[in-house]
């Protein structure tokens, strides 16, 4: 009998320590897959705080979607993340944000290459006042590269990869202000491809297009992430429903609930969630 209760207790252990082993194995997995982390953080325009201890885990590859009423500081979320805000004097920030496991705030880190691996698209286009092949190649030239056959490459793949290259590349060295507003925006896209990131930002990419061309840029953000991870910033809850694999839903600079999508908008857990994307407010 003791040496059945042994056994008992040998094999219970060693249940234990495959369930432990298991769990850690899984959890190592689940940091390995993490782009972007962020814990506890707090900002603040000067004396006015516009995010409250926000914290959230962004897998690497796929699409990210943050929703939210107007103010609510989504923007200022997107913007920590490439140290953009580091522009506007008196800007203060607390808490931790890691990507691809660097610590973005450490110091010496080198902003211009965070911001090479961390690309931001506007809500509104904004090609420089060059040719097409100009605003493309402008990034990989300020980062050093000079050879001009490997500069037609750059350019050809990053306006492939903006799903642009066949209707511009017989006219690379026309201005890009000449496109329409739909064509800009892609271009943009494609310009933050040529320094090949890791994580592209997108403040309302379609607010400011038609619908035609908000719907390539919708398909062109399925297929990039495929090969990056995307965050986006959407007034439109049916945009982030389409493209996005997991929502935040942002109020009054908290992060109130953040979830696979088909949860938040079919279960959420949290009522203001519930009454926001049912247009009970917002």
């Amino acid at each position: 009998m003791q040496i059945f209760n042994m056994g008992i207790s040998s094999a219970s252990s060693l249940g234990k320590d495959a369930v432990l082993q298991s769990k850690v194995l899984m959890d190592e997995s689940v940091s390995a897959n993490c782009e972007v982390r962020v814990e506890h953080l707090n900002f603040f325009y000067g004396s006015k705080q516009a995010l409250f201890d926000v914290s959230i885990e962004i897998k690497e590859k796929g699409v990210a979607a943050l929703i939210g009423p107007s103010g609510c500081g989504k923007s200022t979320f997107l913007r920590v993340l490439n140290r953009m805000n580091d522009l506007i004097s008196g800007t203060r920030m607390e808490g931790s944000i890691t990507i691809h496991n660097q610590d973005i705030y450490s110091p010496g880190v080198d902003v211009v290459e965070l911001r090479k691996k961390v690309g931001m698209v506007f809500q509104q286009p904004n090609p420089f006042p060059k040719s097409i092949y100009d605003n493309i190649a402008y990034g990989p030239r300020i980062h050093g590269v000079k050879n001009r056959r490997q500069l037609d490459q750059v350019v050809e793949e990053s306006l492939r990869g903006g799903a642009l290259w066949d209707e511009v590349k017989d006219r690379l060295y026309e201005p890009a202000l000449a496109l329409s507003g739909g064509q800009q925006q892609r271009l943009c896209i494609a310009r933050a491809l040529a320094v090949q990131p890791r994580v592209l930002l997108m403040d309302e990419p379609t607010s400011a297009v038609d619908p035609i061309a908000t719907q390539r840029i919708e398909d062109l953000i399925r297929d990039l992430c495929q090969d990056y991870t995307i965050i986006i910033v959407t007034h439109n809850m049916q945009q982030a429903a389409r493209i996005s694999d997991n929502t935040g839903f942002f109020l009054q600079g908290e992060m109130v609930e953040w979830a696979k999508t088909s949860k938040i908008f079919t279960k959420p857990e949290d009522q203001r969630t519930e009454d926001y994307i049912t247009g009970r407010f917002g």
